[in-house]
């Protein structure tokens, strides 16, 4: 349904000289509702349809997704000869009002500045240690809790965790995506479709799971965690329950004492609601990328950290099938840290062994940390 008082509150604001507005519905199709607004106005009687999509499916499950297929229409509608025209995209807000949204040229976000040091910083460091410190341990602890945390709160919802799965294969900025940016002779076609194949075995593999579908930041990469390394935002959790944690905990350090360890993040992308596996497998390769950058394989402080984050987010999450879901968002991430138009300083042979960690990871039926340098052979 739609809001008929806000329309019709619309529609006296866009049009001159209105009577009445009358709004009934025309029908319902497989994707949405059409509803006829008929207006009497001085000058006569104008008619117009208002569309409405079923908000489930097709890749509609987001407000942002119905508000781009229209937006869409508005841009192009009026561009194929004989079509009809599109004349506004309306969005309802929350207090029931609806306004133009319709009519630009390019969209922007306006956000907070984070302050802090990103991850990134503390990655590039690790290849001067042979095993983590004690802020780095905490560090890994806090964004192993923060993820079990968030991953705790859980959806009832086949088709957002299939549309989860997909979209780690095909959507635009995911594995075939990536893919399409690598310039010509990175990798050979045939490469490319090897993992991409293997991937979508793995979706079919993994869509009886959809019991996993939980709370996910999406895009938890290292230059999207900023660490708060002044301490100037104290966090006040000491003891809760996974399912209520908003922000990262304080960690008690081996030398008895309390240190804080927060951080802030970024670009929360694609959707609210996926696989763990997504945000664990962002930030994982990572320890992997840096390694095999700086040492030519998995070792000392990448290792210790790549072990630890693991091991911490079974502990503190309980989920033990993690590592069974992995393969397919680990070819993901692989094909992003081997892009070169990403990361164009990479040695050809770093990256040759991360499409090999991708290959052997997607035909292991079960990731397993302690194979991490036979999967890179």
């Amino acid at each position: 349904m739609i809001n008929e008082d806000a329309i019709k509150a619309y529609i006296r604001k866009k049009f001159s000289g209105i009577i009445s507005v009358d709004v009934r519905k025309l029908g319902s199709g497989v994707q949405g509702s059409g509803f006829l607004i008929k207006i009497t106005t001085n000058e006569g009687i104008k008619e117009y349809v208002v569309k409405a999509l079923i908000p489930e499916g097709f890749g509609h499950d987001y407000p942002s997704d119905r508000a781009s297929v229209f937006l869409l229409d508005l841009d192009e509608f009026r561009n194929l000869p004989k079509h009809i025209s599109a004349i506004d995209v309306l969005a309802e807000m929350e207090d029931g009002s609806i306004k133009s949204i319709g009519g630009g040229k390019e969209y922007y976000l306006l956000m907070e500045k984070a302050e802090g040091r990103d991850y990134f910083n503390d990655l590039n460091e690790f290849q001067n240690k042979t095993k983590l410190g004690e802020k780095d341990i905490q560090k890994i602890r806090s964004m192993a809790l923060y993820l079990a945390g968030i991953h705790a709160v859980k959806k009832d919802s086949k088709v957002l965790y299939w549309r989860k799965l997909r979209d780690t294969v095909g959507h635009g900025e995911c594995l075939m995506g990536v893919f399409d940016l690598y310039p010509d002779g990175t990798m050979s076609y045939e490469e490319m479709k090897n993992i991409i194949k293997k991937s979508v075995d793995w979706v079919y593999k993994l869509k009886p799971k959809y019991r996993r579908l939980s709370q996910i930041h999406g895009d938890f990469h290292p230059g999207n965690i900023w660490f708060k390394e002044d301490g100037s935002q104290k966090s006040e959790v000491r003891s809760q329950k996974l399912e209520d944690i908003s922000h990262p905990p304080i960690l008690t350090s081996a030398s008895g004492g309390e240190e804080e360890v927060d951080f802030i993040l970024l670009d929360r992308s694609r959707g609210p609601w996926g696989e763990p596996a997504d945000d664990v497998t962002a930030l994982a390769i990572n320890y992997i990328f840096f390694s095999l950058k700086n040492h030519g394989d998995v070792r000392d402080a990448y290792l210790e950290g790549i072990r630890l984050f693991f091991e911490e987010y079974v502990r503190v999450s309980g989920d033990k099938e993690i590592n069974e879901v992995v393969a397919p968002f680990f070819a993901f991430r692989s094909a992003v840290v081997a892009n070169p138009v990403f990361y164009p300083d990479l040695s050809e042979a770093a990256r040759n062994k991360i499409f090999r960690f991708a290959e052997n990871v997607l035909d292991a039926d079960c990731f397993e940390i302690k194979k991490v340098n036979e999967y890179i052979l």
